[in-house]
């Protein structure tokens, strides 16, 4: 996946990130003031930075201008929309505001990763293969046919990967936030996605939440 570079001084939401981030395949550099993150810049090749704005030594703001080029996320507790219109305006590629949920971020990177070609547009496992851009699935390099739903289900679970979604979040990201029905419409997109792929192994169920795709 993608080399981040995480610059936030708040030590546990540091490593919630970088654990996250491991979890779905990245490979996390993390450090806690804007020197460092300067530093780190010029000895790695870097994909993404997930860059807080209120921070020791140089702030944000100075760090994302020395580093131009560089996709990054903004990620503050400042929520006034002249901070949004700063950061956005300078050429950061988005803004997340604390508190946020995990998988928004998650969403975010790979949106971003994906908007800059620095995400891989396939994903094998197990004989499985996912041609992202084309929208294509191949068991063994045999075409498997789908609905649109079970794909994007299916995306989200790779986007996702290692990490257990409730069925309300597989409803939210698949379906769309004004999607009403029953969760158990996820149980059943769950099944034939597991037969389709014989990923009964790998999909595996999360007791009283919802699913978790293992890699």
């Amino acid at each position: 996946m993608a080399t981040i570079l995480i610059v936030e001084d708040e030590i546990p939401i540091n490593e919630l990130i970088k654990r996250n981030l491991q979890a779905v395949g990245h490979r996390c550099i993390s450090v806690m003031d804007g020197k460092a993150a300067l530093e780190e810049i010029d000895k790695h090749e870097v994909d993404l930075v997930v860059l807080d704005i209120m921070l020791p030594e140089f702030d944000g703001y100075e760090v994302f201008r020395q580093i131009r080029g560089t996709p990054t996320i903004f990620l503050t507790a400042k929520s006034s929309l002249s901070d949004k219109v700063k950061g956005l305006t300078l050429g950061a590629d988005d803004y997340l505001v604390k508190p946020f949920e995990m998988l928004e971020l998650l969403a975010r990177v790979d949106a971003v990763l994906r908007r800059t070609k620095k995400t891989s547009k396939t994903f094998e496992l197990d004989g499985v293969r996912i041609e992202f851009e084309s929208r294509q699935l191949f068991l063994h390099d045999h075409p498997v046919d789908f609905t649109p739903k079970e794909f994007e289900l299916l995306e989200v679970l790779v986007n996702n990967r290692n990490i257990a979604l409730s069925r309300e979040k597989l409803l939210e990201l698949a379906w769309g936030y004004d999607y009403v029905g029953d969760t158990r419409t996820v149980d059943v997109h769950i099944q034939k996605l597991r037969k389709k792929l014989d990923m009964e192994s790998r999909i595996k169920t999360v007791y009283k939440m919802g699913y978790r795709l293992e890699v």
